[in-house]
This record gives C-alpha cells, structure tokens and sequence, in this order.
C-alpha cells in the first residue's frame, strides 16, 4: 500500500521502527499532491519547504533515540480558517486574500508541541459559510469519489484531502456539521467534539456559540490520537472546559454490549432519501449483532431546528464578521472617497454573496424592533432542542442518524440556498445542543459513500469513539478508497 494511504498509527509504527523515515512519507504525501491537486483542488496554500524541515527534525529525533508521540512526523493538512503562525489563512475570502497570521492557534500550538508535520491550508467554504466548498474566493473543490460531485462544506478541503490521500489527517471546524457532513460525503471518519473540548481560540469565529474544531480521519483510531492532542484547557478561550483530558485511545475497545442506542423517529421522514435511511437501519441491525440494544426515541423540535439555526448563526456572523472593514487588516477598495464609502465598498467587493447574504440576514434579525421577534425567540427554541436531547438520553447511551439525508450531489446544481439549508437538519442540532458528534462510513447508494452519524451526551466522546470503534472493526467500509474517476 502507497505511504499517503496508510493511517496515522501504522505510519507511527513504522516509523518508530524506522522502516520509513518522517522525510520518506512527507515527500510521498507531496508526489500525491502534485499528482492529483490540479483535479482534486483540496489546497488554498501548501507550507512543503517548513514540512520537510520538521520531518527532517523528527527523523533526527528517532535516530537519537528519542521517544516520540503518535503525531510525531505524520502530515496533516489544516482548515483555511485555523491559524498557523508565518501561514497564509484566506478563510477562502478575497478580503483576507494575502493575510499572514503572526500567532498560533491553541490547536496548532498543541499539535507543534507533538512535533506534528503541516502540509498546508485547505479549501473551505467562504469563512465557512455554505455546505459544498462552492462559495470559495478561489476555487472548487472537486469530490474524489466522483469528481463531478461536491466534497461536502465548509470543511470540503480538509475531507476531499484525506479521501484523495493528500493528507494522513486533518483539522476542520464545525458550525452546524462542517466536519461530519464532508466526512460522509468523502468517505471519511470526522468527529465534532463537544462544545468547549477543544479551544476555539485561533479559528475565525463564524457563529461563536457553535463552531468547534475537529478531525477529519481515515478511522476512529486516527480520529481519537488527534483528539487527543487538541483538546484541553486554554486560557485564551473562555468557552473551553477545565476538565482532564482522558486518553480517547484507551476507550478503543470492540464492546457494545452495555449501550441502548437511540433512533430518533423525526431524522428517518420526509427529506430523507430512503436509500440513505436504509444504510443507517443497516447499521443499526449491525449494532444489535454486535450486543447493543436498539430503541426509537423523539426529538420533536428537530423541525424547528434549520430554522433557528440560520437565525442564531447570522446573527453571530454579522457582529463576528464586522471586523472586515478594511481599516486594521486585509483587503481595502482605494477608489473611496471617504471613510464609510471605504468600508462599504470594501465589504461588497471583499465578501461573496453567500456571506454577504447571512449577514444582511444576521443584521436583520438583530435590529430594533426585530431582536425579540427573531432572535431571542430562536434562543428559546434552541432551549427547547438541547431539552428533547436531554430526555432521549435517559432513555438511551448514544443516538444513531444518517449524517446528512443525501448522498453527494452534482457539482452547480443550483439548488437555491433554502434547499441546501435544509440538508443540514440532522447536523445542526447537535452543534445546537453543544454535544459530541462522529460520522463513521456505513455503506454506499448509487457508489457514493454513506455515513452513520453517532450522537453522545456532552463530554461523552470515550463513549462515541467506543462505539464508532466496535462498528468500523466489524465492517469493511472505512477500508474503502475513493475510485478518482478521471484522475492521472
């Protein structure tokens, strides 16, 4: 099998045993690039020449005999929107078009810290803001499994990079299932931590109350050792939890048998392709094979949620996104003649339709007159979500749902932005609950990937990885790899 195929944890033995060395792979994972980006399109910005220098340090680290930790050597690629330090972050805008960060973010920090190996910045959807990749400054990102579909957004890079092996691992952030929903576009495991697991701090808020970053892997295992690096306390973000960070590896273990899994009714109606509903209820079957004990449960405001999702989430944008005037960083409109025609005219020109429509819709629903009508009405619903989860847990360990209701769809299908809102039903609740969230393939319709989403209580990610563990070792989908129909 080609390096940039195998997971993180093999590379690490291997590594450790020295039958490869952190330069050998880095450069492997490079050729992958250089063979399949031009159609692929999965990077923004590649970082090799700073790569190849810390693979060259932690090979030096091996032959010293130093011990290093499973991250050590293995090259990831990193969401556009998380900063690396002396790296272009665009966050796919061409108002942060030529930006270059002068810190960290608390995850890069962590990661540098396990001598970890950035290959470069990916693709995303415009400050996050669409579910396709599409609405990039920049470019399209092309899905590796049929070129012709999406990749699935924001974090559409991050997945289409590790489906097309042009990374081992990756970082995405997830505001309403920007990590998950490319995850199962692509084939992939991706995982949304808790709300607060992992610190915010150095990833371009989009909705502040929702965004969390996350991995994107080939399998749980690779999933759960870069869970363990990221998450943690930081001082710099308020929002993070002071709580120990357990070693999510050691809850790898292929035992079901003490869980009751939840199907919750309103995930599996209308809006749902029956062939995807079929591969979840498949999956279930699996989990009952396997020991757990399987349940339906209600999550009745779950109709309500796309709505208040995409009022709370402008809303957050429009204030978070007022940053990008024009006066302190990134790109500013010179033919202005005054002040406010400078901002103005920047933030039209800066801005692409999708972001410029959620804020006009945050600022909207913030104004006077509408504030209570709108926002502080879906604050309530939004209650009302984090409620219905609270009562299917007593009942149940873990939820089990079909990560989004379609598989990936053409490329320009032009859908209008309702329609694509609304194939975020079964993601967005759980970033409005602040819960754990992993997408694990399942199967395939129409020879596209399929993914399971599981579901935890806050904090339970060693329960969800577990879980996730016992099903991917008892089936062959992970092992799966994207045809890359049409590529060299």
């Amino acid at each position: 099998m080609a390096l940039y195929r195998e997971t993180a944890h093999e590379l690490h033995d291997k590594l450790v045993k020295k039958e490869i060395s952190s330069v050998e792979l880095t450069k492997a994972v490079y050729d992958r690039i250089d063979e399949v980006e031009d159609q692929v399109k999965a990077y923004i910005t590649l970082d090799k020449e700073n790569a190849l220098a810390q693979a060259a340090k932690v090979d030096k680290m091996i032959a010293d005999g130093e011990t290093i930790n499973p991250l050590a050597g293995i090259p990831g690629a990193i969401k556009d929107s998380i900063s690396v330090k002396g790296v272009r972050m665009t966050c796919a805008s061409k108002i942060l078009e030529n930006f270059v960060p002068v810190y960290d973010a608390h995850v890069i920090e962590n990661l540098r810290k396990d001598e970890t190996i950035f290959l470069g910045k990916t693709n995303m959807d415009e400050f996050a803001m669409g579910s396709t990749t599409e609405t990039s400054h920049f470019q399209i990102t092309h899905n590796p499994w049929d070129l012709s579909r999406v990749p699935g957004g924001s974090s559409g890079g991050s997945a289409a990079s590790i489906a097309a092996g042009e990374a081992i691992w990756s970082l995405g952030s997830d505001t309403g299932g920007s990590i998950r929903q490319p995850a199962f576009f692509n084939g992939c495991v991706g995982l949304k931590p808790t709300y607060g697991r992992v610190s915010r701090y150095g990833c371009v808020a989009f909705a502040s109350s929702l965004d969390q970053i996350g991995p994107i892997a080939r399998d749980v295992t690779d999933a759960a050792l870069v869970l363990n690096t990221i998450s943690g306390l930081d001082a710099h973000d308020s929002t993070s939890y002071d709580a120990p960070v357990p070693d999510y590896t050691k809850a790898l273990r292929q035992d079901v048998k003490d869980l009751t899994i939840g199907l919750p009714k309103e995930y599996f109606g209308e809006g749902t392709d029956p062939k995807v509903a079929a591969q979840i209820k498949l999956a279930a079957k699996k989990f009952e094979e396997l020991g757990a004990h399987v349940i339906e449960v209600s999550l009745p405001h779950t109709e309500y949620a796309v709505i208040t999702y995409y009022i709370i989430a402008p809303a957050e944008a429009s204030a978070n996104l007022g940053r990008f005037d024009g006066v302190r960083y990134g790109f500013r409109e010179m033919a202005a003649e005054s002040a406010p025609e400078m901002m103005r005219k920047t933030r039209t020109e800066g801005f692409g339709k999708e972001v410029r429509r959620r804020i006009m819709l945050g600022t909207y629903v913030l104004s006077s007159g509408y504030y209570d009508a709108y926002y502080n009405k879906a604050m309530q619903v939004r209650t009302l979500i984090r409620q219905d989860f609270a009562e299917a847990f007593k009942k149940c360990d873990l939820l089990l749902t079909p990560t989004s209701p379609v598989v990936a769809y053409p490329l320009d299908a032009k859908m209008d932005p309702l329609t694509v809102y609304m194939l975020d039903v079964t993601t967005i609740p759980v970033n409005m609950a602040g819960l754990p969230g992993i997408s694990i393939p399942c199967g395939f319709v129409d020879n596209m990937p399929v993914g399971a989403q599981l579901i935890g209580k806050a904090l339970g990610e060693e329960t969800l990885l577990r879980a996730a563990y016992t099903f991917e070792q008892a089936t062959d989908f992970h092992k799966a790899v994207a045809p890359l129909g049409g590529l060299k």
